[in-house]
């Protein structure tokens, strides 16, 4: 697990680091730095928690509950900064709220609760990473990557160093990971560009729709079955990040 993370983190700080210079920004800077290494923190535990929890979870639960506590974080920070949102808005977040309760409550045979606790954390820590990027100085995309790649790539060498864990990976892998860390830097390069030209609020809900893909691909290629009340779960949270999207446009 943390050889995928930190061959991607590297691979996208370099391609971040190669963006950075060919646009020509500068270096970050004063209230920017800050903002960088906290994102770069809680991108770390954030990342970190989601791969462990798809690794040994169902991708049924771990997605979309992570997706629905990253896209409302953002909203309830909107709210606190900015005032109460549309209609609209709310009833997605209190549909959000019922949607994590049904994916959360379903226990079966085919992994349980599994993976649960670290899609909690990997929702609340993304949801804040999203906070805190959507304050760095417009104009400021892949210089910042940069700084977030490095202070999380540095975060998992330490976690590591520490537990003495496994990170290796098999060689046959590494394209794969090179993938996903290409993947992975397009998303954010694309959410950093849309919270700096747009409201923080639509951009994090409609990059949190990635669940719903998730969840169809872990049905088609894993088999995972889907009961009922995963299956309206599921739905809630994709009705959810839609409302809110709708609402605060």
């Amino acid at each position: 697990m943390y050889g995928v993370v930190l061959v991607s983190q590297f691979v996208g700080m370099s391609i971040a680091l190669a963006l950075a210079m060919v646009r020509g920004e500068s270096v970050p800077s004063g209230n920017d730095v800050l903002l960088c290494v906290v994102a770069g923190v809680l991108g770390g535990v954030g990342i970190t928690a989601l791969y462990r929890g798809l690794a040994i979870g169902r991708m049924g639960i771990v997605a979309p509950v992570t997706g629905v506590l990253a896209a409302v974080i953002p909203v309830v920070a909107g709210i606190i900064l900015e005032g109460v949102p549309d209609t609209a808005v709310l009833v997605g977040i209190g549909l959000a709220v019922v949607s994590v309760v049904l994916v959360s409550r379903v226990a079966d045979e085919g992994g349980g609760r599994a993976g649960l606790t670290e899609a909690l954390v990997a929702g609340v820590a993304i949801g804040c990473f999203g906070v805190a990027i959507s304050g760095i100085s417009e104009g400021q995309v892949f210089s910042s990557l940069t700084l977030i790649r490095l202070v999380q790539a540095a975060l998992v060498i330490s976690i590591v160093l520490v537990t003495r864990a496994a990170v290796r990976p098999a060689r046959r892998l590494i394209p794969v990971m090179a993938v996903i860390g290409v993947l992975d830097m397009g998303g954010n390069s694309f959410y950093l560009l849309a919270v700096q030209t747009g409201a923080l609020a639509v951009a994090s809900v409609l990059s949190s729709l990635y669940p719903v893909m998730t969840v169809v691909l872990a049905a088609i290629v894993l088999h995972e079955r889907i009961t009922r009340d995963h299956a309206v779960g599921i739905s809630l949270a994709a009705a959810a990040i839609v409302l809110i999207g709708i609402g605060s446009a």
